[in-house]
């Protein structure tokens, strides 16, 4: 039975379908081994306890199973609606008979912060200042150009780790893995000083607008 939490994850995770669906590409949009077992006597074993205690905890480290067709299903149906500001698509499911079966299904922001357990809220800023976030990047031991691209290398070596598994788990980059989005990068900024920031709204913008697309449409996929 195909959940909303599936549906959620299934769109949110972008990336090309032809390389994930055929289990070829397992560098984007993986899930994060941040638990203790896997990061006890490391040099990240402060950073991933952090980030297991943080409100994006559960989307970094949550593992849900799809299918390829799901993905095809999606992406011939998934559409934004103004009119309730929502995103409508049909997904597939099996019957009590084991038929497959189209059902009707939508989402927004409130669903997406629900199923990922964001612990954000409509009153949160979506909007990050600029000076904030930079000086952040200098407390991280940022050793770029301050006006130039932030790349994950470029910081100390568990806020590396940090930006790994947003880079890798949260963005919607099909390559370049080492750079990190401005929003990425806001994201990180509100976690460390401890702002609240509406994350859901964010990563729900992103969707609208590939959503939207017109023409070559990134395709969508989830960790199998």
């Amino acid at each position: 039975m195909l959940t909303d939490r599936t549906a959620i994850r299934l769109y949110y995770h972008i990336e090309n379908l032809s390389g994930r669906g055929k289990d070829t590409n397992k560098g984007h949009n993986v899930y994060c081994l941040i638990d203790e077992a896997s990061t006890e006597n490391t040099v990240v074993e402060v950073m991933a306890k952090f980030l297991r205690e943080s409100r994006i905890g559960k989307a970094l480290s949550d593992k849900t199973v799809v299918y390829e067709s799901h993905v095809r299903v999606f992406w011939n149906t998934a559409r934004y609606e103004e009119s309730d500001k929502m995103i409508h698509l049909v997904l597939r499911k099996k019957d009590k008979k084991g038929k497959d079966i189209d059902v009707e299904f939508k989402f927004g922001v409130g669903d997406l912060r629900r199923v990922l357990d964001l612990k954000d809220s409509n009153d949160d800023l979506t909007i990050m200042s600029e000076r904030l976030a930079k000086g952040m990047w200098c407390k991280m031991g940022f050793t770029g150009h301050i006006n130039g691209k932030m790349t994950k290398t470029s910081f100390l070596k568990a806020y590396t780790f940090l930006m790994h598994c947003m880079v890798h788990s949260l963005s919607h980059r099909k390559g370049a893995y080492d750079e990190v989005s401005d929003y990425i990068m806001n994201i990180v900024t509100s976690l460390v000083l401890n702002i609240r920031y509406n994350i859901s709204q964010v990563i729900f913008e992103y969707m609208k607008e590939n959503c939207q697309a017109k023409g070559d449409r990134i395709k969508v996929t989830l960790w199998i």
